[in-house]
């Protein structure tokens, strides 16, 4: 099977990016015959993939940016004819079989006053947007989670007979949580994340504040947000906190006792399901992809506007817990499986 992936940056330096970079990779891994259209690559590909690159493009705004990315596409795709090959893009593009849908849909802004609507931006990423779910060569649309899903029936009720079911990210194993007890008047609860506002670092704040009353020797680290930035965060706190900036998530991971998660919006969470293949259990937010993930045993999902008294239950309840949780795997060849049996279902004209 032929495939060709579009994606503008090449290599694991975000979400998308790292998603499309893990299933071209595993695809190519399956037997595939893998290419690969990009702006830039940024670390060196695998030897079975071939890149092709069109240059590094504008910036910003995000909107020009996209659209210009898109005519770039084109043009590449009518110089260089694709004959056989399912054409899959992770981008706003226009001339794809299948689009790998990873975030909110923009459209969403219609349910904003008119005066947050009437712009260039907001005219473009629309067209963008509709080009890239109702193009009349788009055959499937695959969202990386239920959430994300839900929202793009809601958005475009149209794509129904081409939405297939969600096809979530892949996780490596790595080193698993040593089975250490947890003391009774402490634990470690980890926070994991850059854009810590969105992801609900001020909840987890206050959450584990309030829990340090009951396990006054529990502690929060922090991974992802400039230090400076949250510190203010925790100005009464007396200790029970670290904040380490950038540290490798994977080496941390299995030193935490528990995952805090309460974000106000997440796409999917990547970092939560690699919490639980690490055997580390999450207390999350309803507002995350990943949690159609967390099944029996493996930890919490609470409303976003939970009460802190259920949120501080839910982490005591996993800290006490007499048993680890079962071990969660999901392989990014398993993730390359359920694309090729989707293109399976794609007829090439």
């Amino acid at each position: 099977m032929k495939v060709l992936h579009i994606v503008r940056q090449y290599g694991p330096v975000g979400g998308m990016e790292r998603y499309a970079w893990e299933v071209s990779r595993a695809q190519a891994e399956l037997g595939a015959d893998v290419q690969v259209l990009c702006e830039h690559c940024h670390l060196n590909p695998s030897e079975n993939i071939q890149v092709h690159l069109l240059g590094q493009g504008l910036r910003k705004p995000r909107w020009l940016s996209a659209l210009l990315f898109s005519r770039k596409v084109t043009a590449w795709i009518k110089q260089h004819p694709q004959k056989n090959t399912i054409i899959h893009s992770h981008e706003t593009t226009g001339v794809h079989h299948i689009t790998t849908f990873h975030g909110p849909p923009f459209a969403r802004i219609r349910q904003s006053p008119w005066w947050k609507r009437a712009s260039l931006r907001v005219y473009a990423n629309l067209w963008l947007e509709e080009r890239e779910l109702c193009g009349e060569q788009v055959q499937r649309v695959t969202p990386n989670s239920e959430l994300i899903a839900g929202e793009l029936i809601d958005a475009y009720p149209v794509i129904a007979p081409r939405l297939t079911p969600p096809v979530v990210p892949g996780v490596e194993s790595g080193e698993v949580r040593p089975n250490r007890d947890i003391p009774a008047k402490g634990g470690v609860i980890g926070f994991i994340g850059k854009e810590w506002k969105r992801k609900g670092l001020d909840r987890a704040a206050s959450i584990v504040e309030q829990l340090r009353l009951q396990r006054p020797d529990c502690e929060l680290w922090v991974l992802g947000p400039d230090p400076e930035k949250v510190s203010h965060l925790f100005k009464h706190w007396q200790g029970g906190y670290r904040l380490l900036g950038l540290a490798e998530s994977r080496e941390i991971l299995p030193q935490f006792d528990l995952l805090l998660h309460p974000a106000r919006r997440e796409p999917f969470g990547m970092v939560i399901t690699e919490a639980l293949a690490t055997q580390v259990p999450v207390v999350i937010s309803n507002q995350c992809g990943a949690a159609t993930e967390i099944t029996e045993g493996l930890g919490r999902v609470l409303d976003e506007n939970s009460t802190t008294d259920n949120w501080v239950t839910a982490c005591d309840e996993l800290l006490n817990r007499t048993s680890p949780p079962p071990i969660y795997k999901h392989s990014w060849q398993d993730v390359a499986r359920e694309y090729l049996d989707v293109y399976a279902s794609i007829t090439l004209k």
